[in-house]
C-alpha cells in the first residue's frame, strides 16, 4: 500500500543575493533513496520522491554551499544506509546524525561514528509517529555521550512545553531543529518559545534558525520568522546553525527556494560575523571540521 507522498522540492534555487563565505554549511539537510537501493521503512508516515546524494550535492553547488549534515530523516527510520552511503562519498566535507533506538550496540555506534555520524536525532513530532519512549531514549543516549556526540531533537511548540522537565535533566549537546517550530501568528511571548529562549541560554543547548517555511503563518518570503531568528541569535550568537532541509519533506502548500531561504538568513543577521558564525564557524565547532 502506497504511503503519503510529498511534494517535489525545487530543483531551480536562486543564486543568493550575497556571497557565501568559504566552507558555507547547510548543517540540516537530508537525503532520500533511490527507494530501489535503500528502501524507506514499511511504517514511515511518508514516502518521499527519491532524492539521494547526486541531487543534493547539485543544489549546495547552485547556491554555494561546500559543507553539509545529512540528518537521518524518519522515512528511513533506524536505517541509517542512504545518510551512510552520503558521507562515504565526500567524508571531508560531510557530517551526519543518525536515527537509532535501544537495539543499537556500543559497536554500531562506534561504527557509525566512524563513518562521520556526530549525533542521534529523535522526533516528538505527532504526524511522525509522537514522542519516543523516554527510557529507551535516554539508554540510546548514554551510549552515545562517551563518543562526544550530541542530541538533535525535532519538536513542535506544544512538546516543548511537556517535556520541558525531561529536556532540562539532559547533560549533552542539544540541537533543537526549526526553532522549535513555533508557530509565528501566537508571537514571541508565546510559552513554547520563551521555554526555548530559556534553553538557549544554556551553553549546552544550540539551535537552528532553519524552517521558516515551516513556522510561518503568512507564507513566501517567510518574513514572519524574521524576529524569531533574531531574537535566538541575539542569545546565543556561537551555537545557532541554519539548513536548507531540503528536499523539504512534508510541506503542504508553499515549497521554499532554498536561495530564498538564504536571503531570509542574511535577514536574520545583523553584522557579516553573524552571518559567517552562523554558516561556517559554529557547524566547524559542533561538526568537528
Amino acid at each position: 500500500m502506497e504511503k503519503k507522498s510529498c511534494m517535489p522540492p525545487n530543483k531551480t534555487p536562486i543564486s543568493p543575493n550575497f556571497i557565501l563565505p568559504k566552507n558555507a554549511t547547510d548543517a540540516h539537510c537530508h537525503v532520500f533513496g533511490p527507494r530501489a537501493i535503500f528502501p524507506y521503512h514499511p511504517k514511515a508516515s511518508y514516502w518521499p520522491p527519491d532524492n539521494g546524494k547526486e541531487e543534493l550535492k547539485k543544489i549546495h553547488d547552485a547556491i554555494g554551499i561546500q559543507r553539509a549534515v545529512i540528518v537521518q530523516a524518519s522515512c528511513h527510520g533506524i536505517d541509517n544506509r542512504a545518510m551512510m552511503d552520503a558521507l562515504a562519498h565526500n567524508p571531508d566535507n560531510y557530517r551526519g546524525v543518525c536515527i537509532a533506538d535501544e537495539s543499537f550496540s556500543v559497536n554500531d555506534f562506534e561504527q557509525l561514528n566512524e563513518g562521520g555520524v556526530c549525533g542521534v536525532r529523535f522526533n516528538f513530532v505527532k504526524h511522525l509517529g509522537g514522542a519516543p519512549n523516554l527510557d529507551k531514549m535516554k539508554k540510546v543516549l548514554d551510549r552515545v555521550i562517551p563518543l562526544g556526540w550530541h542530541l538533535v531533537i525535532h519538536v513542535n511548540a506544544e512538546d516543548l512545553i511537556e517535556y520541558e522537565h525531561f529536556f532540562a535533566q539532559l547533560d549533552m549537546p542539544i540541537v533543537v531543529d526549526h526553532m522549535g517550530r513555533v508557530p509565528t501568528d501566537q508571537g514571541v511571548e508565546q510559552e513554547a518559545f520563551q521555554i526555548l529562549k530559556q534553553f538557549v541560554h544554556n551553553e549546552n543547548w544550540w539551535v537552528k534558525v532553519s524552517g521558516a517555511e515551516r513556522i510561518s503563518k503568512l507564507g513566501p518570503p517567510f518574513e514572519d520568522a524574521i524576529p524569531y531568528a533574531k531574537e535566538l541569535i541575539s542569545i546565543a550568537p556561537k551555537r545557532i546553525l541554519w539548513g536548507t532541509d531540503f528536499p523539504h519533506p512534508n510541506i503542504k502548500t508553499h515549497m521554499p527556494n532554498d536561495g530564498h531561504l538564504l536571503n531570509l538568513l542574511n535577514q536574520y543577521c545583523e553584522t557579516k560575523e553573524e552571518l559567517e558564525d552562523i554558516l561556517v564557524h559554529n557547524p566547524a565547532k559542533l561538526y568537528n571540521w
